[in-house]
């Protein structure tokens, strides 16, 4: 093909676009970890500006022109997917004015950094106000993009995370996963009362030996630390690029647990984007993860399937107690799991339990799209977050730092992203069940602490596709069919009800 032709204009043009997205991403994690308060203003200029930059290079009058020419040439399947991409990234820019990308991104910014203020001290009046000003930009995103795309406002957002997510699909799935819950929550809650409750080992756990137990699991997971570090944030997150991975925890010395977990679920996150397809695919849109559906799949596989796991506790206990210090029956392999299996409704999204985890979800999803479609005033959401948590999980937050600002996803402007991750823990069932299937010597590696032959399979069936497929196609390919919950049920009924 000629070098110089529609689609190798495009592929050279998507590569310059990818490496300023690649810098937003580092200084995005540098925000989160490490600048100094006193930098936020000059950020929030640096940000907007390499936004607009890259807005107005996937705008350029030629753009539609070569999507256009690039479509009749001969093109290979993964470079008609890369096509496909690039006409998806262009529909999105292109509904937006270069003022209200610029506009949108200070806002974040600005929104952000009050709300790290702001939740330590449970207030939220105090980031209200960059709130309001970044709901108001970001309902003029929706409105734009709605327009292009022939969607709702909700959905021209949730499009931004998960390509073709529709509101209606995820309707149908969180009313039959509402109507199950309750009845099984309560069948779980009185099968657990039957047992000896689990002993929580004594702190404290100082966070350097927490770091120390996360380093270790993260290079059992097979996390390549020639090509990324673990950091601390207010909020856990996996960013960077894929060969420059930043991960983040946070940790708590009167329960290590948390911070064990999250940062075997950020590292799911990270094994992902290790995966994705190199050259010539990196930095293209085809080379990209298949939106956050799958990618929530990987942390959730990692964090819940493989890693709550009996086989997986078997290997940790020991390390955890030499680590710590600690001995006796409560650091135990069996006192260890039941613990990280302990079903309690709680507050805090992050920390949650299997079961009620699609709790959360449903609350945050119903908020976020009445704030989006108008239904709902930002100055009531704290009455209606506590409203939610009472009517679906039975407690009342007694503050809104265990409330509307455990967060960062809205403050930060992530608006529509929510519902990936109960989809997510779905597909983490439904793809876990198919590496089983396909390799049934893989909980007896995770037992050894070997995750070799699970990375392995994952990696050939879905980190390596990057983008090349749909989700539902992708699924399909993995396991044998699209996105249900069949999986994540009968997980959750064998978990709980049957092996516990």
């Amino acid at each position: 093909m000629d070098r110089h032709g529609a689609y190798s204009r495009l592929e050279a043009l998507f590569r310059k676009i990818g490496i300023l997205g690649d810098a937003l991403s580092v200084l995005h994690w540098d925000m989160s970890t490490m600048m100094p308060e006193g930098g936020a203003a000059s950020r929030a200029d640096q940000i907007a500006l390499l936004k607009a930059m890259a807005h107005e290079l996937l705008t350029g009058p030629a753009v539609p022109d070569l999507l256009e020419a690039a479509a009749a040439e001969k093109l290979d399947d993964w470079q008609r997917a890369n096509l496909r991409e690039m006409r998806r990234d262009w529909v999105h820019a292109a509904a937006l004015p270069a003022d209200l990308v610029e506009a949108v991104a200070q806002a974040e910014a600005a929104c952000e950094m009050a709300w790290r203020q702001a939740r330590p001290n449970a207030d939220y009046a105090l980031v209200l106000p960059r709130l309001r000003e970044l709901l108001t930009l970001v309902r003029r995103q929706a409105e734009a993009k709605a327009a292009a795309l022939g969607v709702s406002l909700y959905d021209a957002l949730l499009d931004q995370y998960e390509p073709d997510g529709r509101s209606a699909e995820i309707d149908g799935v969180f009313a039959d996963l509402e109507a199950f819950l309750p009845g099984f929550l309560a069948q779980v809650l009185e099968a657990q009362g039957r047992r000896p409750a689990p002993v929580m080992p004594e702190g404290p756990f100082p966070a350097e030996c927490q770091r120390v137990v996360g380093l270790d699991f993260m290079a059992a997971l097979g996390f390549d630390f020639a090509h990324g570090r673990l950091d601390t944030s207010f909020h856990p997150f996996c960013g960077g690029i894929p060969d420059d991975v930043r991960i983040t925890t946070r940790y708590d010395e009167a329960d290590f647990t948390s911070a064990q977990m999250g940062v075997l679920h950020e590292t799911g996150h990270a094994l992902y984007d290790f995966g994705l397809p190199g050259a010539p695919w990196r930095g293209q849109p085809v080379g990209r993860a298949r939106g956050m559906v799958l990618h929530e799949s990987q942390s959730l596989l990692m964090e819940m399937q493989a890693c709550r796991s009996r086989e997986f506790t078997g290997w940790a206990a020991p390390r955890l107690a030499k680590a710590f210090g600690g001995s006796g029956p409560a650091w135990a392999a069996d006192n260890l799991y039941r613990l990280g299996i302990r079903v309690e409704p709680g507050f805090i999204r992050v920390d949650a339990d299997e079961v009620t985890y699609p709790a959360h979800v449903i609350i945050r999803t119903r908020l976020e799209r009445a704030l989006v479609e108008g239904g709902l005033d930002l100055a009531d959401l704290p009455g209606a977050w506590a409203e939610g948590y009472r009517r679906l999980l039975g407690i009342t937050p007694p503050d809104d730092r265990l409330g509307c600002l455990q967060d960062i996803h809205w403050y930060g402007g992530a608006w529509g992203y929510f519902p990936t991750y109960t989809l997510g823990a779905m597909a983490a069932a439904q793809v876990f069940q198919a590496a089983c299937r396909a390799d049934p010597g893989i909980p007896a590696a995770i037992g050894g602490g070997d995750f070799a032959p699970l990375r392995a399979w994952l990696r050939a069936n879905i980190h390596g596709k990057g983008s090349l497929l749909s989700t539902r196609d992708l699924l399909t390919e993995a396991t044998g069919r699209p996105l249900d919950a069949t999986a994540f049920k009968a997980h959750l009924a064998r978990r709980y009800l049957e092996e516990a």
